[in-house]
């Protein structure tokens, strides 16, 4: 029973960590990655659809991303969602293919994307958090039915509080490196 709860919460806190891993994905450096517009979602016959579901990015150099729709039909549509989103690109397009210059990071916006990578770190931090608080009440739930000694259960949190460390540690590494990222020149 304990060792299901553990797993439970390994699992949770992992969801937590890969949630973090895909926002922070989208958050722009100095380089070209598809992943910066793949999730961007443009309207495709008046449904919300992600970018990557209707086109093909690739980035052909360092600076530059290149979208290929697959449909024709689409790029006005894309090129509204790309002007629309938060990433101050512009579009450029030749009827066929999409464009996209990234410009070169100012020092200031390097460090508002910075504090960004703080505010998604502290949320993931306390989305582990969580898992550990809901689960040590699950522990003290399983005590109180008398399924867990008192024993068992000081070493079921004793556990998951190791287990909790583990991750926290994981979150503070990747938001390590992706400030590294975003401040390397």
């Amino acid at each position: 029973m304990i060792k299901d709860t553990l797993t439970e919460a390994e699992t949770r806190m992992k969801g937590a960590i890969q949630s973090l891993e895909y926002d922070l994905a989208g958050i722009r450096t100095g380089r070209a990655s598809p992943a910066l517009i793949e999730r961007l979602t443009v309207e495709y016959y008046g449904v919300p659809t992600p970018l990557m579901q209707l086109a093909n990015i690739t980035v052909p150099e360092s600076r530059t991303l290149m979208v290929r729709p697959f449909d024709a039909s689409t790029i006005k549509d894309i090129e509204r969602a790309i002007l629309a989103s938060d990433l101050g690109l512009t579009p450029n397009s030749d009827g066929k293919v999409i464009r996209l210059n990234i410009p070169i990071l100012t020092e200031q916006r390097r460090r508002d994307l910075v504090k960004v990578v703080h505010n998604r770190v502290e949320e993931a931090r306390v989305a582990v958090r969580n898992v550990r608080r809901d689960l040590i009440k699950a522990l003290r739930e399983f005590e109180d039915e008398k399924l867990i000694s008192e024993d068992d259960l000081k070493k079921g949190e004793e556990e998951l509080q190791k287990i909790t460390d583990r991750m926290i540690e994981e979150i503070d590494a990747i938001g390590q490196r992706k400030e590294k990222e975003i401040m390397e020149v």
